[in-house]
């Protein structure tokens, strides 16, 4: 295998193909926006992207509710990118002219209202304008590149479900995997990196803390599970503020406490959510296996009279990027955006699935962030419902790094890299 040759900035004809992209970009990224669809449930998202891919001369195949566009061009390297397209059960206030006003069934039948309050309708016009690009440029390019749209992120289901419906044995192996994150930082116009973790692993439980009804008047005859889960919330605190070294990082949260209808009846048991999150495994493990001593310890002290239940769900693992193909995504960012538009990112505390695939395969992965609010201007965090990116020039940002990393790894065993036209 050759050295890889250098990377240089796009030349102008693909960037003119990227300006031309962003006439159809706007509007699409419009209808997404005003349609999500909740997780596992993108019926007309899902069509939308199979169709655009088709128009674009990719094959396409929907897998485990997903759709994956392959485009075979010659010999070379196979760089599959990712992008989800899932929204959130979140009401979005009156906004911008596309704000959402859709409802949906959630899978439960409960209509909830839906937005795009993460990003993802970013991601996917971003994709699908470099997946445009690499389709009319292939005179630029020689190898495969494999568009890959899933769905399901927001409940950790969407990538295990497309590996689990073959997603290995239907499409071709990539040598590498890509992805990338629209964040309220950097500022729009900027994108961020980092080698090793960039997305902490993660894991929610449900716990039922069983107690014994009473009236109100009468705490005695009963085990009140309300001061029991209070307890419960108390001492989770110390899992991370003295049992994990301070040098590591974790958290743990109890987002979710409910018990009781009534305020002179004692209820006869209590539930809790819990969020943990790590950047290593085995502190994720300590965290989980910490949280179910200390339950199951506060029980036993409450005179609880049946152990509690605990249901993990919504596993996330941790995204490590692999060191050689970040610094080479780096060094294509670099020359196409110039280096202060390039920031180091910091390793977030959120979770992605997205290592999911290319685990799968075994292939080395890289997964950025771009910025969505641009400089003095007010910002939001992901899932608020005034997450609405500034459409420029975030969608022009991330549909140029995310050709410019593709194209970088298709070269990246000493192919040509693109020319100047």
């Amino acid at each position: 295998m050759t050295e890889p040759t250098a990377v240089a900035a796009l030349p102008e004809h693909l960037r003119t193909a990227l300006a031309d992209a962003a006439e159809w970009q706007q509007p699409l990224y419009e209808d997404l926006h005003a349609h999500p669809e909740l997780s596992m449930l993108e019926e007309r998202t899902r069509g939308i992207l199979a169709e655009k891919l088709r128009e674009l001369g990719y094959e396409v195949q929907e897998i485990g509710g997903g759709v994956v566009g392959v485009l075979e061009n010659g010999e070379g390297r196979t760089v599959l990118h990712r992008a989800d397209f899932d929204g959130l059960p979140v009401e979005e206030p009156s906004g911008p002219g596309y704000a959402s006003t859709h409802r949906q069934k959630d899978a439960d039948g409960v209509e909830q209202p839906t937005m795009h309050a993460c990003g993802h309708d970013t991601h996917m016009v971003t994709a699908l304008g470099a997946a445009a690009v690499l389709a009319a440029h292939r005179e630029d390019w020689s190898g495969t590149h494999i568009a890959l749209f899933q769905p399901g992120e927001e409940i950790a289901a969407g990538a295990r479900a497309m590996v689990e419906d073959g997603l290995v044995d239907k499409i071709p192996a990539p040598d590498v995997c890509l992805g990338q994150h629209v964040m309220p930082a950097p500022v729009s116009g900027h994108v961020a990196i980092t080698e090793g973790p960039a997305m902490s692993s993660a894991v929610s439980m449900k716990v039922v803390l069983h107690g014994s009804g009473s009236h109100g008047s009468m705490p005695h005859l009963g085990v009140d599970p309300i001061v029991l889960g209070s307890a419960v919330v108390t001492r989770l605190q110390t899992l991370v503020a003295r049992e994990i070294a301070p040098g590591d990082f974790g958290v743990v949260t109890v987002g979710s406490f409910h018990a009781g209808q009534s305020s002179n009846v004692i209820p006869d048991r209590a539930t809790l959510q819990l969020n943990f999150r790590a950047y290593s495994d085995q502190v994720l493990e300590q965290l989980v296996g910490g949280a179910e001593r200390i339950i199951r310890a506060e029980c036993e002290a409450a005179r609880s009279p049946k152990d509690p239940e605990f249901e993990l769900f919504n596993h996330y693992p941790l995204t490590d990027n692999d060191p050689a193909v970040t610094a080479r995504v780096r060094e294509a960012m670099i020359a196409q955006l110039g280096e202060e538009r390039v920031e180091h990112m910091p390793p977030s505390t959120g979770s992605e699935d997205f290592s999911v695939v290319p685990d799968a395969f075994g292939a080395p992965y890289c997964y950025w962030i771009f910025g969505g609010f641009a400089e003095g201007r007010d910002s939001f965090p992901n899932h608020s419902p005034n997450f609405v990116p500034a459409q420029q020039p975030t969608l022009a940002t991330g549909t140029e790094a995310a050709l410019a990393a593709i194209l970088a790894m298709l070269s990246a065993d000493g192919d040509e890299a693109p020319a100047e036209g």
